[in-house]
């Protein structure tokens, strides 16, 4: 018998995770420094300093020991597609840290996610489904179900890492989404417990790094905190598309619009231009904002607010109910970092 409730349960692991970053992420920051672990600048980056770049470490950590930490209070959500979120993400994110580290070619890292997602599509987490207007639910056949969730869980994951290109953009735009698809989770009939949490805890991760993240950012996730985060939004975003049996299969779409846009514009302006679209160049949206004139703070915002506005309009459609619960944690979230920022310039001072 467990004595936490699910909203509780939310609750307690986004605030352990955020908790758990406040106190981790200056720990990696001094690491990285001592072992001379930075992003340095470049034709195609922004920054004009080394800054750290294995955020994704503190994320990933965060993310694991909380939702441990909750098993340890006695909430054990099971569910047996939750090998395939912890594994497949853990993967991802190791994946990353060494590209980080090491550094490897796009071609080998594309062959890695393919196998990870193919891992992850074997333990369950597949898309089987989907719904045509005018004609009802249609499953889908094996192949074509496998070659689907390979391409959204790769493509999700690479799309989040391609924002990762301005400070507290793509944590700001995977805290949205995160607290989006943990409230679809709730909504649904069941409701998925272990989607709902797990989304919560990222978002908590999320909010304990974009403290130290923000313009000027102290570090950045780098290749392994954003390929982790992706995979998990992309996983968790199958898992809700399992569960619905409508239109409503569709809302993650909406949901993930920055990093979908940002991915499809970049492939296919490469692609005509005749390059190969796994080349990082400097045309993202982020950086097109920049070009106009707008600074990296009014930039994160516009791109920010329009996945809220997004966020908005996927939760009411998918649980009008809802929408209410996404507007006070978009709130509450602003307001943690707000104050916590200003700690940390007061603190400086």
């Amino acid at each position: 018998m467990t004595f936490l409730q699910l909203s509780e349960a939310n609750i307690i692991g986004t605030v352990i995770a955020f908790i758990l970053g406040l106190f981790i992420v200056p720990l990696i920051i001094h690491y990285s420094e001592k072992k001379g672990l930075m992003d340095n600048p470049g034709k195609r980056k922004i920054h004009s300093h080394p800054i750290p770049r294995l955020g994704g470490v503190s994320i990933w950590v965060c993310t694991i020991l909380s939702f441990f930490a909750l098993i340890l209070l006695s909430y054990y959500p099971h569910r047996s597609l939750l090998s395939g979120l912890l594994l497949g993400s853990s993967l991802m994110f190791l994946l990353g840290l060494i590209d980080d580290i090491y550094g490897l070619e796009a071609k080998f890292k594309f062959v890695i996610q393919i196998t990870i997602a193919s891992i992850v599509f074997f333990l369950g987490v597949k898309i089987t489904s989907i719904y045509i207007p005018f004609y009802g639910l249609w499953s889908i056949p094996p192949v074509l179900s496998y070659l689907g969730t390979i391409a959204w869980i790769v493509g999700i994951s690479n799309a989040v890492n391609f924002i990762d290109g301005v400070d507290g953009l793509a944590g700001s735009v995977i805290t949205v989404s995160s607290v989006s698809l943990g409230l679809l989770a709730i909504a649904l009939v069941p409701a998925d417990n272990v989607s709902s949490l797990i989304a919560f805890i990222l978002a908590g991760s999320m909010l304990g790094f974009l403290t130290y993240n923000f313009h000027p950012a102290k570090i950045f996730m780098g290749d392994s905190g954003a390929l982790f985060a992706g995979f998990l939004l992309a996983a968790l975003s199958i898992m809700f598309q399992m569960k619905s049996t409508d239109l409503k299969m569709y809302v993650p779409l909406l949901i993930l619009a920055v990093p979908i846009i940002d991915i499809t514009y970049s492939s296919l302006r490469r692609i005509i231009k005749g390059i190969s679209p796994f080349v990082a160049d400097a045309g993202h949206i982020h950086h097109k904002l920049l070009k106009i004139g707008l600074s990296q703070n009014q930039a994160v915002f516009v791109l920010v607010i329009f996945s809220i506005l997004m966020g908005l309009l996927a939760t009411y459609l998918a649980a009008s109910d809802t929408t209410k619960y996404f507007l006070y944690a978009v709130i509450i979230s602003a307001i943690m970092i707000i104050l916590n920022r200003y700690a940390k310039i007061g603190e400086g001072k």
